[in-house]
Protein backbone atom coordinates (compact mmCIF):
# COMPACT_ATOMS: atom_id res chain seq x y z
CA UNK A 1 0.00 0.00 0.00
CA UNK A 2 2.89 2.41 0.98
CA UNK A 3 4.60 1.80 -2.69
CA UNK A 4 1.40 2.12 -4.29
CA UNK A 5 0.15 5.39 -2.74
CA UNK A 6 3.99 6.97 -4.44
CA UNK A 7 3.24 5.27 -7.46
CA UNK A 8 -0.56 6.99 -7.02
CA UNK A 9 0.98 10.37 -5.78
CA UNK A 10 3.89 10.27 -8.68
CA UNK A 11 0.90 9.98 -11.71
CA UNK A 12 -0.73 12.64 -9.64
CA UNK A 13 1.90 15.05 -9.84
CA UNK A 14 2.29 14.22 -13.26
CA UNK A 15 -1.22 14.92 -14.19
CA UNK A 16 -1.02 17.85 -12.27
CA UNK A 17 2.15 19.56 -14.09
CA UNK A 18 0.07 19.00 -17.06
CA UNK A 19 -2.71 20.90 -16.13
CA UNK A 20 0.07 23.57 -15.80
CA UNK A 21 -1.82 27.28 -16.68
CA UNK A 22 -5.12 26.94 -16.74
CA UNK A 23 -4.96 24.80 -12.61
CA UNK A 24 -3.29 27.69 -11.73
CA UNK A 25 -5.44 30.17 -12.73
CA UNK A 26 -7.98 28.78 -11.17
CA UNK A 27 -6.76 27.62 -7.80
CA UNK A 28 -4.82 30.90 -7.27
CA UNK A 29 -8.21 32.81 -7.89
CA UNK A 30 -9.39 31.03 -5.06
CA UNK A 31 -6.45 31.40 -2.84
CA UNK A 32 -7.01 35.90 -3.73
CA UNK A 33 -10.00 35.76 -2.57
CA UNK A 34 -10.17 33.50 0.85
CA UNK A 35 -7.85 32.25 3.12
CA UNK A 36 -8.44 28.72 4.40
CA UNK A 37 -9.03 28.73 7.84
CA UNK A 38 -7.71 25.30 10.08
CA UNK A 39 -10.04 23.07 11.66
CA UNK A 40 -9.93 23.70 15.27
CA UNK A 41 -12.20 21.93 17.84
CA UNK A 42 -14.63 24.80 19.23
CA UNK A 43 -14.16 26.54 22.78
CA UNK A 44 -15.23 24.41 24.95
CA UNK A 45 -15.07 26.67 28.55
CA UNK A 46 -16.28 30.34 26.97
CA UNK A 47 -12.53 30.97 26.11
CA UNK A 48 -10.59 31.52 22.27
CA UNK A 49 -9.30 28.76 21.02
CA UNK A 50 -5.37 30.05 19.93
CA UNK A 51 -3.22 27.96 17.93
CA UNK A 52 0.07 27.97 16.06
CA UNK A 53 1.29 28.49 12.05
CA UNK A 54 1.30 24.62 11.69
CA UNK A 55 -2.41 24.43 11.96
CA UNK A 56 -2.65 21.71 14.80
CA UNK A 57 -0.87 22.98 18.11
CA UNK A 58 -3.79 24.48 20.21
CA UNK A 59 -5.16 25.65 23.50
CA UNK A 60 -8.07 27.03 24.73
CA UNK A 61 -7.47 30.47 26.75
CA UNK A 62 -10.06 30.18 29.33
CA UNK A 63 -12.24 33.37 30.40
CA UNK A 64 -10.84 35.00 26.91
CA UNK A 65 -14.01 36.72 24.44
CA UNK A 66 -13.76 36.83 21.00
CA UNK A 67 -12.07 40.14 20.07
CA UNK A 68 -10.45 40.83 23.22
CA UNK A 69 -6.90 41.17 23.53
CA UNK A 70 -4.40 39.87 25.53
CA UNK A 71 -1.55 41.73 27.27
CA UNK A 72 2.18 41.82 25.61
CA UNK A 73 2.77 39.21 28.48
CA UNK A 74 -0.60 36.98 28.57
CA UNK A 75 -0.12 36.30 24.81
CA UNK A 76 3.74 35.32 25.68
CA UNK A 77 2.91 32.81 27.93
CA UNK A 78 0.24 31.33 25.67
CA UNK A 79 2.14 31.35 22.48
CA UNK A 80 5.40 29.73 24.82
CA UNK A 81 3.50 27.03 26.26
CA UNK A 82 2.20 26.22 22.75
CA UNK A 83 5.81 26.23 21.36
CA UNK A 84 7.05 23.95 24.58
CA UNK A 85 3.78 21.92 23.13
CA UNK A 86 5.31 21.57 19.70
CA UNK A 87 9.02 21.18 20.33
CA UNK A 88 7.96 18.53 23.04
CA UNK A 89 5.87 16.46 19.58
CA UNK A 90 8.82 17.47 17.39
CA UNK A 91 11.93 16.53 19.26
CA UNK A 92 14.06 16.05 15.71
CA UNK A 93 13.12 19.04 14.45
CA UNK A 94 14.07 22.86 14.72
CA UNK A 95 12.19 25.92 14.56
CA UNK A 96 13.48 27.82 11.60
CA UNK A 97 14.56 31.25 12.66
CA UNK A 98 15.45 34.36 10.39
CA UNK A 99 19.07 34.16 9.51
CA UNK A 100 21.38 35.53 12.31
CA UNK A 101 25.05 37.01 12.74
CA UNK A 102 27.33 35.75 15.34
CA UNK A 103 30.33 36.97 16.95
CA UNK A 104 33.34 34.90 17.34
CA UNK A 105 36.74 35.88 18.29
CA UNK A 106 39.70 35.26 16.33
CA UNK A 107 42.93 35.56 16.97
CA UNK A 108 44.48 38.68 15.82
CA UNK A 109 48.08 37.49 13.83
CA UNK A 110 51.47 39.32 14.66
CA UNK A 111 52.51 42.70 13.32
CA UNK A 112 55.80 42.71 10.93
CA UNK A 113 57.96 43.59 14.12
CA UNK A 114 55.90 40.58 16.00
CA UNK A 115 54.13 42.38 18.33
CA UNK A 116 50.32 41.89 19.10
CA UNK A 117 48.01 43.64 20.59
CA UNK A 118 48.35 42.17 23.83
CA UNK A 119 47.30 38.79 25.58
CA UNK A 120 44.56 37.04 24.20
CA UNK A 121 44.08 39.95 21.59
CA UNK A 122 41.31 38.79 19.34
CA UNK A 123 39.24 40.44 16.51
CA UNK A 124 35.27 40.30 15.71
CA UNK A 125 34.48 37.70 13.04
CA UNK A 126 31.06 37.69 11.92
CA UNK A 127 29.01 34.53 11.41
CA UNK A 128 26.23 34.06 9.27
CA UNK A 129 24.11 30.76 10.25
CA UNK A 130 20.37 29.88 10.03
CA UNK A 131 18.91 26.77 11.86
CA UNK A 132 17.57 24.17 9.29
CA UNK A 133 13.81 22.14 8.18
CA UNK A 134 11.27 22.77 10.58
CA UNK A 135 8.69 19.92 9.53
CA UNK A 136 10.28 16.64 9.06
CA UNK A 137 6.78 14.51 8.73
CA UNK A 138 6.19 14.69 4.99
CA UNK A 139 6.51 12.16 2.07
CA UNK A 140 8.09 11.98 -1.32
CA UNK A 141 4.25 11.97 -2.50
CA UNK A 142 4.24 15.53 -0.96
CA UNK A 143 6.83 16.73 -2.01
CA UNK A 144 5.99 15.38 -5.94
CA UNK A 145 2.83 17.48 -5.36
CA UNK A 146 4.26 20.60 -4.10
CA UNK A 147 6.82 20.40 -6.69
CA UNK A 148 4.35 20.17 -10.09
CA UNK A 149 1.76 22.56 -8.30
CA UNK A 150 5.24 25.33 -7.51
CA UNK A 151 6.47 24.67 -11.43
CA UNK A 152 2.75 24.76 -12.89
CA UNK A 153 2.57 28.06 -10.97
CA UNK A 154 5.81 29.03 -11.89
CA UNK A 155 5.27 28.67 -15.58
CA UNK A 156 1.83 30.56 -15.79
CA UNK A 157 3.52 33.74 -14.27
CA UNK A 158 6.27 32.77 -17.25
CA UNK A 159 3.33 32.74 -19.70
CA UNK A 160 2.13 36.41 -17.76
CA UNK A 161 6.04 37.69 -18.74
CA UNK A 162 5.66 37.11 -22.26
CA UNK A 163 2.67 38.26 -23.00
CA UNK A 164 2.01 41.78 -23.70
CA UNK A 165 -1.95 40.51 -23.80
CA UNK A 166 -1.81 38.87 -20.42
CA UNK A 167 0.06 42.38 -19.16
CA UNK A 168 -2.94 44.49 -20.47
CA UNK A 169 -0.59 46.28 -22.60
CA UNK A 170 -2.14 48.93 -24.98
CA UNK A 171 0.93 49.29 -27.45
CA UNK A 172 2.23 45.38 -27.60
CA UNK A 173 4.97 45.41 -25.27
CA UNK A 174 5.86 42.87 -22.70
CA UNK A 175 8.51 42.93 -19.60
CA UNK A 176 10.39 40.10 -21.66
CA UNK A 177 11.58 42.78 -24.54
CA UNK A 178 14.04 44.70 -21.87
CA UNK A 179 14.16 41.75 -19.13
CA UNK A 180 14.85 38.46 -21.00
CA UNK A 181 14.29 35.32 -18.90
CA UNK A 182 13.85 38.09 -15.67
CA UNK A 183 17.26 39.48 -16.45
CA UNK A 184 18.32 42.35 -14.04
CA UNK A 185 14.79 42.09 -12.03
CA UNK A 186 17.06 41.47 -9.22
CA UNK A 187 14.05 40.46 -6.67
CA UNK A 188 16.79 38.95 -3.67
CA UNK A 189 17.12 42.47 -3.15
CA UNK A 190 13.69 43.92 -2.22
CA UNK A 191 12.70 45.55 -0.11
CA UNK A 192 14.49 48.47 -1.17
CA UNK A 193 14.38 52.28 -1.91
CA UNK A 194 13.21 52.96 -5.54
CA UNK A 195 14.20 56.05 -6.93
CA UNK A 196 11.22 55.63 -9.85
CA UNK A 197 8.79 55.40 -6.89
CA UNK A 198 10.44 57.78 -4.40
CA UNK A 199 9.92 54.93 -1.43
CA UNK A 200 10.30 52.22 -0.35
CA UNK A 201 9.15 49.11 -2.81
CA UNK A 202 8.80 45.38 -2.69
CA UNK A 203 8.88 43.54 -5.87
CA UNK A 204 5.26 43.75 -7.02
CA UNK A 205 5.31 47.53 -6.22
CA UNK A 206 8.07 47.52 -9.07
CA UNK A 207 6.08 45.37 -10.98
CA UNK A 208 3.32 47.22 -11.24
CA UNK A 209 5.62 50.39 -12.00
CA UNK A 210 6.86 48.57 -14.91
CA UNK A 211 3.50 47.77 -16.79
CA UNK A 212 2.00 51.09 -15.75
CA UNK A 213 4.57 53.10 -17.84
CA UNK A 214 6.95 51.02 -19.88
CA UNK A 215 4.16 48.23 -20.99
CA UNK A 216 1.44 51.32 -20.70
CA UNK A 217 -0.93 49.24 -19.18
CA UNK A 218 -3.03 49.17 -15.72
CA UNK A 219 -1.56 48.09 -12.76
CA UNK A 220 -2.61 44.53 -11.44
CA UNK A 221 -4.02 43.89 -7.74
CA UNK A 222 -1.46 42.42 -5.24
CA UNK A 223 -3.57 39.32 -5.02
CA UNK A 224 -4.36 39.16 -8.76
CA UNK A 225 -3.26 35.88 -9.69
CA UNK A 226 -1.07 37.44 -12.60
CA UNK A 227 0.42 39.33 -10.21
CA UNK A 228 1.39 36.18 -7.71
CA UNK A 229 2.37 34.40 -10.54
CA UNK A 230 4.86 36.96 -11.91
CA UNK A 231 6.25 37.38 -8.78
CA UNK A 232 6.94 33.58 -8.43
CA UNK A 233 8.24 33.75 -12.04
CA UNK A 234 10.69 36.25 -11.40
CA UNK A 235 11.66 34.69 -8.03
CA UNK A 236 12.32 31.25 -9.62
CA UNK A 237 14.64 33.11 -12.27
CA UNK A 238 16.86 33.46 -9.13
CA UNK A 239 17.08 30.21 -7.30
CA UNK A 240 19.92 29.97 -5.00
CA UNK A 241 21.13 33.56 -5.19
CA UNK A 242 21.49 34.69 -1.32
CA UNK A 243 18.39 37.29 0.24
CA UNK A 244 19.99 41.39 0.01
CA UNK A 245 17.87 43.44 0.96
CA UNK A 246 17.91 46.51 0.35
CA UNK A 247 21.05 46.63 -2.60
CA UNK A 248 21.42 48.70 -5.69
Amino acid sequence: MRKSGIIAGAAGAIVLGLCGAHFVRAANLANARSVPAHSLPPAGHGGVVVELCDGVTHTEVAGLKPGQPMSHTEALAVTSRLMAEWRRKHPASEWIMAQTEQKTATPVPADSGGNIAGPGAAAATTLKSQQGDTYASFHERDFKIWKAQTDAFVAYGNQVFHSAKLLGSTIGVSCDMCHPNAANTHPETYPKYQEQLQRVALLRDMIDWCIENPVKGKTIDPNDPKMRALEAYILAQRKGVPLDYGKH
